[in-house]
């Protein structure tokens, strides 16, 4: 069925299919005379109107003047405007609103419903507020059981990255910490969200980034008052985001910045000994022909003696070409090793390499 709201086309037959199917096989019914229930489904904080939330009326019905929760928020409902921005007295079931009176910013997905008054309704908002608290913690801070703390001590402490997000939407603070939480560097790294709420950067977030030494994520938003000037006095990092990919692109680089260096070796070259010569004072020295790679002096190296490795923690300590001493000697050439080890024989191979840094995919 091609369907078009533009054009006007298709959209009898959609609605007469919609109640259609909810006649016949759902059950979509509600009572619109009992208290309001329903869902946030966005939530922003405007400067002349403070918390306001679009909520969508599931049961019941929404009353100016009702007491309502909505997630952690609570207060009671001072307006209710339509998609037009026109007020309305109330909004039945299936009804989207916007709800004026709120003490704070809900989050996206936050279910409300209408409560007998403010007390109760302050009641239950400090219980979700407490209970999702401690969730928040548990999650952030997995516990060390006894069969782990050993390799734990032994791996010593891990890096974590301290974050603080502050949005000019809930459905965008949601959205960031939900992507940034996915990032996965490994486990010698951790992520944490410490904070995060709708609005202007205040004092009280760059004094809690103080106090943890957190990083602040600001998406659409600025810092209010002093709070800029503080950040910048006391050093904290602010980051600012208008589009949530660069964001994760750029908390990922950073945590993968704070991982270990891994370091793989990198052979330099091979040399075949030909001879074996004593020098006073300095031991023995190999004759050499430089069979593949270039050697340098000052690079670490191998004996190896029938594919067996004698020694493996030398060092290049003279290179000579005849009488002159080098920094390298290249492939196919001759010239005169010595690696600080007397026990050298002819047709053992020395081979140099250095360990690189490698980098993290």
């Amino acid at each position: 069925m091609d369907v078009s709201a533009k054009q006007g086309l298709g959209l009898d037959s959609l609605l007469e299919a919609i109640v259609l199917t909810a006649d016949a096989e759902l059950d979509l019914r509600a009572n619109p005379k009992q208290d309001g229930q329903g869902v946030a489904i966005e939530a922003h904080l405007d400067k002349g109107r403070g918390p306001v939330a679009t909520v969508l009326v599931q049961r019941g019905t929404l009353h100016v003047g009702d007491s309502i929760v909505c997630g952690e928020a609570f207060g009671r409902v001072r307006a209710l405007l339509d998609e037009n921005g026109d007020p309305v007295p109330d909004a039945p079931p299936s009804r989207p609103v916007q709800v004026l009176g709120l003490t704070a910013v809900p989050g996206a997905g936050d279910s409300f419903l209408v409560v007998s008054d403010d007390r109760m309704a302050r009641q239950i908002a400090e219980r979700r507020e407490a209970r999702e608290r401690t969730a928040m913690f548990a999650q952030r801070r997995p516990r060390v059981t006894l069969e782990d703390l050993e390799s734990a001590l032994k791996s010593g402490e891990r890096e974590e990255l301290l974050l603080i997000i502050k949005g000019d939407v809930s459905g965008s603070v949601e959205a960031l910490e939900d992507a940034l939480l996915k990032i996965d560097v490994g486990e010698d790294v951790l992520l944490r969200v410490i904070g995060r709420g709708v609005g202007a950067i205040t004092q009280d977030d760059v004094n809690l980034a103080i106090a943890s030494d957190a990083v602040i994520v600001g998406f659409n938003v600025r810092p209010a008052g002093r709070a800029g000037e503080l950040a910048q006095r006391e050093g904290v990092d602010i980051r600012y985001y208008s589009v949530i990919y660069q964001a994760i692109e750029e908390i990922e680089a950073a945590l993968k910045g704070m991982l270990k260096p891994e370091f793989e070796e990198v052979q330099l070259g091979t040399a075949e000994i030909r001879e074996v010569f004593r020098v006073p004072r300095i031991g023995n020295v190999a004759g050499c022909i430089v069979r593949s790679g270039t050697i340098n002096r000052g690079s670490k190296a191998r004996l190896v003696r029938d594919g067996v490795v004698v020694s493996g923690s030398l060092t290049v300590d003279s290179l000579r070409r005849f009488k002159d001493d080098v920094t390298e000697v290249r492939e196919g050439y001759e010239c005169g090793i010595g690696v600080g080890y007397s026990d050298i024989k002819v047709e053992d191979v020395i081979e140099t390499y250095e360990m690189r840094e490698k980098p993290r995919v």
